[in-house]
């Protein structure tokens, strides 16, 4: 499983298991080309093939002197470490970051939680749902008078986690070229979240660019930026936001022809709205899709996660690959001379960390 030639060959990597974002982070890092030895507790099994591939898993009781042992050995030649427990649980294990610092000044300690590793919530239980609430990204989603929509886990745990926990990383090895010292990175959901919002700290005071539920055009109020039912109940999206665009989109779509008038009035939003609704009730997704999709009227299907696998634009960039009678998704991004390549797991953790140790 070695092999690779993606830009992260020859970097690596320790994962201590978690869910959520900590897997997905060690997930990037691999399928750009870094070998992962995954410490795994006895009794752990292997709950997520696409998530947790690619890694070289091995069963360690960390409680152990033996299995102590081994990790320490392991971390003395390891470039990264990737955790994702509570504050102070490391430390209590005896893998803390200044302990492991002073034998390997060179790593760089990733730390993947929910509230950060400090402040009042740092110790309480969380998942994603929490950790967007408190960011003003929640509030903003859902439909008015009505409870926030959670946006599955994709925008506390993978947006504002794993990626910006994958950034810190790759800074962080970049500083060590300077410096050559490794250091802690402290990746919170709650922080990558707040990055997030920070388009729309900008434009406070903008009304068509509100975060109140239900009255921002980026949250589905507008007319020319949100999803319509068709004829057979499937869906389809709008994005037509600048005027040309919805030009052609009204153009194309054969749209009532008042709606040309003051697009940006949110006035005119919810009377617009209902003309486009029952404008796309009448053609189903696949007629809409022959007839808008790929013009400049910014429109897509709203697909299914098995749907949009066999969608002719992912298959033709193979957005997913099959490998081992299992679908998984392709790495990302990509590179001209380095790709990224998709790679087994296997139990072969402790034979991967006994050749770091040989080769120094």
């Amino acid at each position: 499983m070695r092999q690779s030639n993606g830009p992260l060959t020859g970097l690596k990597v320790v994962e201590f298991t978690g869910i959520g974002p900590g897997p997905h982070v060690a997930m990037l890092l691999a399928d750009l080309g870094a070998e992962i030895v995954r410490v795994e507790r006895p009794g752990t099994q292997l709950t997520n093939p696409v998530v947790e591939r690619a890694r070289n898993r091995v069963v360690v009781d960390v409680k152990s002197e033996e299995g102590r042992a081994f990790c320490l050995d392991t971390l003395a030649h390891a470039d990264v470490l990737i955790e994702g427990f509570r504050p102070g649980v490391m430390e209590r294990l005896g893998f803390g970051p200044d302990e492991l610092l002073k034998g390997n000044e060179r790593l760089v300690y990733a730390r993947m939680t929910g509230w950060g590793q400090d402040g009042p919530l740092a110790k309480a239980a969380g998942h994603d749902i929490n950790y967007i609430a408190i960011t003003g990204a929640l509030s903003a989603i859902g439909r008015s008078g009505e409870p926030a929509i959670p946006p599955q886990n994709l925008l506390g745990d993978f947006g504002g986690g794993s990626m910006y926990c994958a950034f810190g990383i790759m800074a962080a090895l970049f500083e060590r070229e300077r410096s050559g010292k490794g250091q802690v990175v402290d990746a919170a959901i709650v922080d990558g979240t707040t990055s997030l919002m920070s388009f729309f700290f900008g434009v406070r005071g903008r009304p068509y660019l509100s975060t109140e539920r239900g009255k921002g055009m980026l949250g589905g109020a507008a007319h020319f930026y949100r999803c319509f039912e068709c004829a057979d109940g499937k869906e389809v999206s709008v994005g037509a936001i600048e005027p040309q665009f919805y030009a052609e989109l009204l153009a194309k779509s054969g749209a009532p022809a008042e709606l040309a008038e003051a697009q940006m009035n949110p006035a005119n939003w919810d009377e617009y709205t209902d003309k486009l609704a029952a404008l796309f009730k009448t053609k189903t997704q696949s007629e809409w899709s022959d007839l808008l999709e790929g013009s400049d009227a910014c429109f897509a299907p709203v697909l299914s996660v098995e749907e949009a696998r066999e969608h002719p634009h992912l298959k033709a960039r193979q957005s997913y690959v099959e490998q081992g009678g299992e679908w998984h998704t392709a790495p990302a991004p990509r590179f001209s001379r380095t790709p990224g390549v998709i790679r087994d797991s296997a139990m072969d953790g402790a034979k991967v960390a006994a050749r770091w140790q040989k080769e120094g």
